[in-house]
């Protein structure tokens, strides 16, 4: 059914949780897990030009370290796996990598934003993907969260 599994991530302490979802879905299908972590163009666009490289540099490293994460969960259970990073908005970014690339589900998680915040920012990542994809999105809420 699933044989191209799409993690994102960004580092944050939501992966663990994601990855206890997304990694039985892949060995019971012994489907291949693809690591994406999105170094956020708007960021690095924001920045003036003295810390911009610094400021990718750093991006580019933590994206590094959240995909190996990934992968060495994934290669643990005996999965394969691919890591990417890429640059651009995280949504479609994304969405343009399962895509491409294939992929059958992807497994998102969520920090589980209260209505007051989701009303203050601009949406959440998880909640673009979900809106916009043509696969299925399967969204893991951080079980720290309320």
């Amino acid at each position: 059914m699933y044989d191209d599994i799409l993690v994102p991530t960004d580092g944050s302490d939501t992966i663990p949780e994601t990855l206890a979802h997304a990694l039985p879905i892949a060995a019971d299908n012994d489907a291949t897990v693809h690591g994406l972590y999105v170094v956020d163009s708007r960021v690095t666009a924001a920045a003036d030009d003295e810390t911009s490289t610094d400021l990718e540099r750093s991006l580019e490293t933590e994206g590094e370290e959240a995909v190996a994460a990934v992968e060495e969960r994934a290669t643990d259970e005996g999965l394969e796996t691919v890591a990417e990073i890429r640059q651009g908005t995280p949504s479609k970014t994304i969405l343009e990598y399962a895509e491409e690339q294939g992929i059958d589900l992807i497994v998102i998680g969520t920090r589980g934003k209260s209505p007051r915040e989701k009303v203050t920012s601009l949406g959440s990542v998880s909640e673009r993907v979900v809106d916009n994809a043509s696969i299925p999105v399967f969204v893991v809420r951080n079980a720290g969260e309320e």
